[in-house]
């Protein structure tokens, strides 16, 4: 999802971004708790309350809601229900299905998605690390949170580009644990009461509920996926804001 947060709050120039915080970190240089200039911040700025439940909180709702909207009326409108009913459980067109599927891409492409756009908006300055949460001493939050990975990863030499496509690599098989707990949690929350609520105004036909191809899968997929970036976006977008205040906090490098 290509979002336009940057020109919203910011006014500062596109560019690249790893999805691994740590890539391209001038080891030598340290810069206490300021990162592009700006320090981790003591108390929730203004500034970030926006960046977080505003631009990822309602902005992704919106955004995810619509482009869920128009997935499921390109696919549902397009069948015959004659020879392909909607279903809530059988193939081929089966809305409970497709909620699980819509959960899991998701959350992946949230995940990667987050990642980049964060880690690119601390890199140019476009918004301040969290500071004022204190670091976890929870054995499984700190490896939820990558915490003790990152102590570990100084080595004192400057990256080389192949070290590097080797490090983001490394990083995406770190990442993808974390991003399966995140999968876990939503389907938890999200997948049984979109049944139940599908249970409830479909016509029940057999084994099977069954539904016209407008409005029920299109308002269905729409409200999943909007609601599933309500909660997933900020918490992704804060992961990556607190973890950066801790290594700030520790005397952690800048990045550049």
């Amino acid at each position: 999802m290509d979002r336009q947060r940057d020109s919203a709050i910011s006014g500062y120039t596109n560019g690249t971004a790893s999805t691994d915080p740590e890539a391209d970190r001038p080891s030598n240089e340290s810069t206490g708790n300021a990162r592009g200039g700006k320090e981790a911040t003591d108390k929730l700025s203004t500034h970030q309350f926006i960046y977080l439940f505003i631009l990822d909180g309602l902005g992704a709702l919106v955004l995810s809601g619509g482009i869920n909207f128009a997935i499921a009326y390109a696919m549902y409108t397009t069948q015959n229900p004659t020879e392909n009913p909607i279903r809530l459980f059988q193939l081929p067109n089966t809305l409970a299905g497709d909620g699980a599927l819509t959960i899991i891409l998701q959350c992946v492409i949230t995940w990667l998605l987050e990642a980049v756009l964060v880690n690119r908006d601390l890199r140019k300055g476009g918004i301040r690390p969290i500071g004022f949460i204190a670091e976890p001493t929870s054995a499984l939050l700190r490896w939820f949170l990558m915490l003790d990975n990152e102590k570990q990863s100084s080595d004192g030499e400057k990256p080389s580009k192949r070290g590097n496509v080797k490090r983001g690599a490394a990083s995406l098989l770190q990442q993808a644990p974390r991003v399966l707990v995140i999968i876990l949690v939503s389907f938890a929350l999200c997948w049984p009461a979109s049944v139940g609520i599908l249970l409830a105004v479909g016509e029940k036909r057999g084994g099977d509920w069954f539904f016209e191809e407008t409005w029920t899968p299109q308002i269905f997929k729409g409200v999943l996926g909007g609601v599933l970036a309500l909660l997933t976006t900020p918490l992704m977008a804060g992961y990556w804001l607190v973890r950066e205040g801790w290594r700030l906090k520790r005397g952690g490098a800048l990045l550049t």
